[in-house]
């Protein structure tokens, strides 16, 4: 035991002592375990220390964040003081309820400073003869130095005087054959170079997070319960562009957010779920379940994985609500903030593909849903307007249903329903 145990040992009882980085601390470190996971998730896994061992936190400040199948987990600390210890690696898995670090009230920030004065204080009691001797040393004067400087002005004068000009070189012999006569040597071609090579040629892994594994499982269940058919329609979006163009200003000021296209989407996708609620239904066992309700998950990508947060109640909801709503949805999904109850529910999802350019594709469905609606980008086309050929906005719309619950007729009826009330958003507003 150090002398620094052995004084903390007489005031307090032994069993309260604990060491950080070599430092020992006279109070007793709270445990801090893994919150409760949400409904439908059992264990974790550690993505980031935040904090490491000897760092000084505050309360309710972010020691390390756990990654579950859908959302991070932040694991905070119950008060101010430092972390003594951490009891999980990054990518260990841990459930909720398990101890995963600990943390002090004493010994933060004095013990941080004392330790740096020390270290600051050792060099220059070791440094003290040492530098002496080199300050001795730089003041006596250089013998071999002052030798060479009296040396130099008689070097000089016993130098013999060089003439300026160079001897003549003697000419030389005329040459009895000229270049004309001499053969003429083969000039061989040289091989060409190698080619070079950019870049490296070699290979790495990753290992995949908790979320994209989760995804990768999602989707190859839904190809493999669903029978998935996809229809398309081709929408004519002149009216709602003139429309947004027009009154994005006045929109922003009034409700504090952009007038985009999802919210007409939205509203058309959940008036056509009222007239065809076998699209918003879903096949449990040997049963149809109907929802009453329109819950619309809207596709956000974010750097860990595409998450789909829901829209609740849409068809209730004002075209400046449902832009409230996916902004403060959106928002939260790009900064890992997304909750479970975030994303749990919805019975329709939308796909906006076109804002990454996609001109078409397939979406997949989102289980436990019956169809998705994809949407792609906008792009300048030749079509027949009233006879006449015009210019247009066009973007390809694409639903994916399953073909076991939706037959064709309702699936084709559904989207055109989409289409005509995007084309002219007055139909939304009429109930048309």
């Amino acid at each position: 035991m150090t002398s620094q145990a052995v004084v903390a040992s007489r005031v307090v009882p032994s069993h309260l002592l604990y060491t950080t980085k070599s430092r020992w601390y006279a109070t007793a470190a709270k445990t801090v375990q893994v919150p409760s996971f949400p409904e439908s998730i059992t264990s974790g896994g550690v993505q980031e220390w935040m904090k490491k061992v000897g760092d000084s936190v505050e309360m309710d400040e972010t020691v390390v964040t756990l990654e579950t199948d859908k959302t991070v987990i932040e694991v905070k600390a119950p008060m101010a003081g430092t972390v003594t210890e951490t009891l999980c690696e990054v990518g260990d898995t841990v459930k909720a309820g398990q101890d995963i670090f600990k943390v002090s009230a004493d010994g933060g920030s004095s013990d941080k400073s004392s330790t740096k004065q020390e270290k600051t204080e050792e060099p220059a009691k070791d440094s003290g003869p040492k530098h002496e001797k080199a300050k001795e040393a730089a003041d006596k004067p250089s013998t071999s130095s002052k030798q060479e400087k009296e040396k130099q002005p008689e070097q000089q004068a016993a130098a013999p005087k060089q003439d300026k000009q160079p001897a003549e070189a003697p000419k030389s012999a005329p040459s009895k054959s000229s270049p004309a006569d001499a053969p003429k040597a083969k000039v061989v071609a040289s091989p060409p170079p190698a080619p070079t090579r950019g870049g490296s040629r070699t290979e790495h892994k990753e290992k995949m997070n908790r979320m994209r594994l989760r995804i990768a499982e999602r989707l190859k269940d839904s190809q493999n319960t669903n029978a998935m058919l996809t229809t398309f329609q081709e929408c004519d979006m002149f009216n709602l562009m003139q429309l947004r163009n027009e009154m994005k200003d006045e929109f922003q000021t009034k409700h504090k957010v952009k007038l985009g296209f999802m919210s007409a989407f939205v509203k058309a996708s959940a008036a056509a779920l009222r007239e065809q609620p076998v699209v918003n239904a879903v096949i449990a066992e040997q049963e149809i379940v109907y929802r009453d309700y329109i819950d619309i998950s809207v596709a956000v990508a974010t750097p860990r994985g595409l998450v789909v947060p829901v829209v609740r109640d849409a068809d209730l909801l004002s075209f400046a609500d449902v832009e409230k709503t996916i902004a403060y949805l959106g928002e939260k999904a790009r900064s890992d903030q997304i909750t479970i109850e975030d994303m749990k529910g919805g019975t329709f999802t939308i796909s906006n593909g076109g804002v990454y350019g996609s001109m078409m594709g397939t979406p997949i469905i989102n289980p436990p849903q019956s169809s998705i609606l994809g949407m792609h980008a906008i792009t300048d086309r030749a079509v027949v307007v009233k006879g006449e050929i015009k210019i247009r906005p066009m973007m390809y719309l694409a639903l994916t249903y399953d073909h076991r619950l939706i037959d064709g007729r309702e699936a084709v009826t559904f989207l055109r329903k989409i289409k005509h009330g995007v084309e002219d958003p007055r139909r939304l507003l009429l109930d048309l």
